[in-house]
Formats: structure tokens, sequence, C-alpha cells
């Protein structure tokens, strides 16, 4: 019986020596993958659970008129070649007007509008500064390429008002090349403003209407460039990069953006954290076009 009494001891010793370490190992630290399974990243919130952010207050007209000139002399500073009205410029300001007024959009405060025009004897863009009640200013632009016509899978950009706002997330280029040795959407790190889906016509064949994804970004400095001020995408609008970085960097799409990237880290992640935003950012792209209409 001894024999037996000491046998159960030493067996029972055994078993506390094993479930001690592993209670100890379940109640401590877990490993980092251990930690990553058992505490999933909480979902981010979207537009359709966000509470509404506060708009941000309104600027008097002392105040806009401040910030007009800071951002003329950004874009005369910081954008090499850019312009505010050339020779022979279409009436920027009346057809952005015509153009918004035929929309379901409005201006509701003094705001910045980034127009396009795509004639072919244009290739151009203007930033404008736009009153919901009083005249409109130009602040100055550059040449741009919007879509071609001959070419498979090549969309004439259409003509409209494109809001940007928080309902798509942009994103930034990878500076990756392509098969054909081409950095499509533009060096790292470049943003690149996405409007959607829209309907446009084709350039090629039967020129009928089918969906195309509207983007404004930079392209490849090497190789398409130098074809910037005339018609050479694929139906989206490109710009060269200093107006691309001028855009980010002063957020001047970003209204809503800046308001939502309090509550919601996918789009603080993707804003610049040199940016100094404009207290005039807006949410519209309008493109035009002024050349002969067929």
């Amino acid at each position: 019986m001894d024999w037996l009494a000491c046998m159960l001891s030493r067996v029972v010793l055994l078993l506390c020596c094993l479930v001690i370490p592993m209670a100890g190992c379940a109640a401590g630290a877990a490993p980092p993958q251990a930690v990553a399974a058992a505490e999933p990243t909480a979902p981010l919130p979207d537009s359709a659970t966000r509470p509404e952010p506060k708009a941000p207050p309104k600027l008097t007209e002392a105040e806009v008129a401040v910030e007009l000139e800071r951002l003329r002399a950004e874009l005369a500073a910081e954008v090499p070649h850019s312009v505010r009205t050339q020779r022979g410029d279409p009436d920027w300001i009346g057809m952005a007007r015509a153009t918004l007024a035929k929309s379901d959009q409005m201006i509701d405060r003094p705001q910045v509008v980034v127009v396009v025009d795509r004639a072919a004897r244009v290739q151009a863009l203007r930033l404008l500064l736009a009153r919901p009640d009083g005249d409109w200013e130009m602040i100055g632009g550059t040449r741009v390429s919007t879509g071609q016509t001959g070419r498979f899978d090549h969309y004439v950009t259409p003509v409209g008002v494109f809001p940007h706002t928080d309902a798509i997330l942009d994103w930034r280029a990878e500076g990756t090349f392509n098969e054909n040795h081409i950095r499509g959407l533009g060096l790292h790190g470049m943003r690149v403003w996405d409007f959607g889906w829209q309907v446009a016509a084709k350039g090629w064949l039967d020129h009928q209407s089918g969906p195309m994804r509207l983007l404004m970004h930079a392209t490849d400095p090497a190789n398409l460039a130098m074809r910037i001020g005339s018609r050479a995408s694929s139906g989206c609008v490109r710009i060269p990069d200093a107006m691309n970085i001028f855009l980010d960097r002063h957020g001047v799409l970003d209204y809503d953006y800046e308001r939502v990237a309090t509550d919601d880290a996918r789009y603080r992640a993707l804003l610049r954290r040199d940016r100094v935003p404009t207290k005039l950012a807006g949410t519209l792209m309008i493109v035009i076009d002024s050349g002969p209409q067929t």
C-alpha cells in the first residue's frame, strides 16, 4: 500500500508540473500572432454609419481675399510654367458656371473648383474661386492631357460636373512599370483622384458610349510627360507632377476628406503629413469643351 501511495503521489506531482506552465502561458502575454488572431482589428466606419462631421466656420470676404492671394502666390512658386490667363483663352468662368447650372451640384460657400477644358486646341486646367453669390475669380492653372480618339480602349473625357467626396477613397501611385515599361500613374506616391464610374464616348470604332473610371493623376515623367498639353490619355485627366503635388499638398479638392479624416483612419493615412490645407478647399472638377461641337 505504501508503494501504491508513493506512485500516486508521483503521478499527481507530474500532472501539476504539466498543468501549471500551460495555465501560465494562457494567462500571460501571448505571441504577436496569437494577439492578432484573438483581437482582430475593428472594422473602420463607413459613410453610412459615421456621424456627420461639423462644417468648418464660414469665412469673411476679407479672409477669402487673403487666402485667394496666398494660393496664387503658392501656385506661382510651386508649379513651373503655371499661368493665370493666356491670349485666346476660352471663357473659363462663363463656361464653368454654365456647366454647373446644368448639373445637380451647387456652390454653397466660397471654394476652389478645378476646371478642365478638353478642347484639342486648349488641353488645360484652371483653378477658379467660385462664390455662391458673387464674382468668380481666376487663380491659375497649367496644361493637361485628356482622352484621345482612334485607339482601342481610349475614351473621350466626359463633359460635366464631377464631385470628389468621401464616398470614394483615392489612392497613391505605386510607381511600378507596366509591361511597356511605363509608370501609368506617375512616380511613387503621386496622388490619384477618383471620380468614380462615368459614361463616356468610346474613342474607337462606333464611338458608342460606355463606362469608364474617371481619374485625375500624374504620368510617367520620362515617357509621357512631354505629351501633356495634347490629347494623349485613355480618358482620364493627366496633370504635371508639380500640379499634382500642389493640389495634394493644399487639399484643393479635399474638403470632405479633411472633415472625415478625424474619425476615419483610411483618410488620415491618405492625406499628406506635410499638407497645408486651404481654407477654400472644394469638391468639384468641372470638364468643359470650348472647341467646335460636332
